[in-house]
């Protein structure tokens, strides 16, 4: 069903991001930079918020400290500090919120096809689903899912229109954990989307746009990756064995389709995320 020289094409990219492996609990929050792609995205509005290209990676950390000094007003109830800084920042959130709410396609979130049963915790999310006596869980964090996406017209300081903003997407890793009834341990797939399938452009061969990072069993029910269970990592894994594991997946109900639903679902969740952000961050400056 999945063809083996169609996948030939991702090849360097799962080569190049399978040394990036660390520890890490299920499910992995630590996504893959993409571009945007044909899920539920919305205008990029956060230039403010990530003007520094470093990121995270980089080791930036904005300054706690500014050697200008306060000059704080009268102190309400909350005994916490005001300055005419935090009335300007407290309106430029209103603003911003206001901004997020217009674009905001729907205050519920994307349906997932194929029977997924969905179950939130915050940032993070589980979908289920059951196969002939199988049990499928899915399980990705919205966090740090969205990479900064700075072209050179915005690297020089030029300003683009609304129109011409680029989209944000929502493009987390995944871990797919299949349980059969009889067993004692799951086989557990890490998953990413890799850049060069994000971008491909219309018209070029279609070709999957997740990939599997790496395979291991792991103990039924345990939240944490086990590193003393053997990982197959497919950077060096033979084409043949990919194709099947791609199948095995696919036959559970994880192909392209629920990839792509998972971006959109992923994208309306971080948007809410972030606009609810935002109103808490008003709300803490403003002692509301």
């Amino acid at each position: 069903m999945l063809k083996s020289v169609v996948r030939a094409v991702g090849a360097a990219v799962r080569i190049s991001s399978a040394s990036t492996s660390t520890a890490r609990a299920l499910p992995l929050i630590c996504p893959t930079l993409s571009s945007p792609s044909s899920a539920t995205t919305r205008p990029f509005t956060r230039s403010l918020w990530m003007l520094n290209n470093n990121g995270a990676s980089s080791g930036y950390r904005p300054k706690l400290f500014s050697s200008k000094a306060l000059n704080p007003s009268v102190s309400c109830g909350c005994g916490g500090l005001h300055t005419e800084g935090d009335k300007a920042f407290g309106d430029f959130l209103s603003d911003e919120i206001k901004e997020e709410r217009k674009i905001q396609k729907s205050k519920s979130l994307p349906k997932m096809s194929g029977g997924w049963e969905l179950e939130m915790n915050g940032t993070e999310a589980k979908l289920t689903r059951n196969v002939a006596g199988e049990k499928v869980t899915v399980t990705f964090n919205v966090n740090n899912s969205i990479p900064p996406n700075f072209e050179e017209e915005v690297e020089q300081g030029q300003q683009k229109s609304a129109e011409e903003e680029p989209e944000i997407v929502s493009t987390p890793n995944f871990v797919v954990e299949v349980t059969k009834q009889a067993s004692k341990h799951s086989l557990v797939f890490d998953c990413h989307y890799p850049e060069d399938e994000m971008s491909r452009g219309e018209g070029e061969e279609e070709s999957d746009i997740f990939a599997i990072r790496e395979v291991s069993f792991q103990p039924e029910g345990d939240s944490e990756w086990k590193e003393t269970s053997y990982t197959l990592n497919t950077d060096s894994l033979d084409w043949a064995l990919y194709d099947h594991l791609m199948d095995f997946l696919a036959d559970r109900g994880v192909d392209n389709t629920f990839a792509d639903e998972l971006m959109e679902l992923s994208t309306a969740m971080e948007h809410q995320e972030y606009i609810k952000f935002l109103e808490d961050l008003q709300g803490f400056v403003k002692c509301n």
